[in-house]
C-alpha cells in the first residue's frame, strides 16, 4: 500500500492542472514521499519542543495508525528567477506560493478522497478543525501542526539555520501531510541527527542563508521568527503582491541561491570563524 500511495501522490501530481502556471509549466517537480506511525514517540515529544498546543495525530484522528508526508520541490526554473532576486521574491515564487499552495491543498483533499474510497479514514492536519496559527512565548510563532516536524518524523529531511526543512531536494519546496487509520511501513529516518543537512550545524560553515534575508531575520544564533513573519506576510505583499497578482507571495530567498537549494549540501571539509 505505500507504493500505491506513493503512485498516486506522484501521478496527481504529474497530471493535475492545477499544478501549472497559466499556459506554461508546473509549479512543483516529481514529489518525494514518506511514512511515519502514528505513534511513533516523536509526536508526543513535539509538545515539549513546540508547544503543548501541538496535536498528535491522535488527537487528529481518533485510531490513526499512520502519518502520509510529501515534498513538492520548486522547480529549477522558479529557483533560478529567485536567485537573481536580492530584496523582493520573483514573480514565479509569489505565483508558487499563492497558486501552489492551493495545489496543496487540493492534494491533501484528494489523497483524503483516494484513501476514503478505499475503506480507510484519513484527515488532512492543516485542512482539519481546529488547525490554527499562533505565537507562544516559549517558542513564538508555532501552529497546531506542523508539516517541518511531520515530514521530519517521516524521514523526509533535517532542520536548517531558517528552520525549515533539507530533504533530499534541497530546501525550496511545500510540504503536505495526511493522518490515516491505515497502517503503512514507516520511512526510516538514516540522518545521525535532527540538522545533519544544514552545512552550518553539521561543520559550522556555510551560513549562505544569513546574507540573503533581506530583514535581517538570521544569524549564526539562528531565525527570529517575528522579523521573518513581518517581512513575508506585511512587507512583501504589501509591495509587490498587487503587482503580481497575489494575495501570498512568500520570499524565499534564504532558500535560493544557497548550498541547499535543490540538495542536501556534501561537507565542505572546513569551519567557520
Amino acid at each position: 500500500m505505500v507504493g500505491m500511495i506513493s503512485t498516486e501522490i506522484r501521478r496527481f501530481v504529474g497530471e493535475s492542472p492545477e499544478n501549472r502556471f497559466s499556459g506554461g509549466g508546473p509549479y512543483f517537480d516529481d514529489p518525494l514521499v514518506g511514512f511515519a506511525a502514528a505513534g511513533d514517540p516523536l509526536f508526543r515529544e513535539y509538545k515539549g519542543i513546540i508547544g503543548d498546543f501541538h496535536r498528535t495525530p491522535e488527537e487528529i484522528l481518533a485510531g490513526a495508525a499512520s502519518v502520509v508526508c510529501w515534498v513538492l520541490p520548486v522547480t529549477r526554473a522558479t529557483r533560478e528567477s529567485n536567485r537573481r532576486e536580492n530584496r523582493w521574491p520573483s514573480r514565479e515564487w509569489a505565483l508558487t506560493r499563492h497558486h501552489g499552495e492551493t495545489f496543496n491543498n487540493t492534494l491533501r483533499r484528494h489523497l483524503v478522497a483516494w484513501l476514503e474510497e478505499r475503506g480507510h479514514r484519513a484527515v488532512a492536519p492543516q485542512l482539519a478543525e481546529g488547525w490554527r496559527q499562533l505565537e507562544d512565548p516559549a517558542v513564538g510563532i508555532a501552529s497546531t501542526w506542523s508539516e517541518r516536524h511531520a515530514a521530519y518524523a517521516a524521514g523526509l529531511g533535517t532542520f536548517s539555520l531558517n528552520d525549515a526543512l533539507i530533504t533530499g531536494r534541497g530546501i525550496a519546496h511545500r510540504l503536505g501531510s495526511v493522518v490515516t487509520d491505515l497502517v503503512l511501513a514507516p520511512t526510516p529516518r538514516t540522518a545521525p541527527d535532527y540538522r545533519h543537512n544544514c552545512l552550518w550545524h553539521r561543520e559550522g560553515s556555510c551560513g549562505a542563508c544569513i546574507g540573503r534575508c533581506p530583514a535581517g531575520a538570521l544569524s549564526r544564533q539562528g531565525h527570529d521568527k517575528r522579523k521573518c513573519r513581518d517581512y513575508v506576510y506585511d512587507a512583501v505583499p504589501g509591495t509587490v503582491g498587487e503587482r503580481y497578482g497575489v494575495a501570498q507571495t512568500g520570499c524565499g530567498l534564504c532558500q535560493t541561491r544557497v548550498p541547499c537549494e535543490g540538495e542536501v549540501p556534501r561537507a565542505t571539509g572546513r569551519t567557520d570563524s
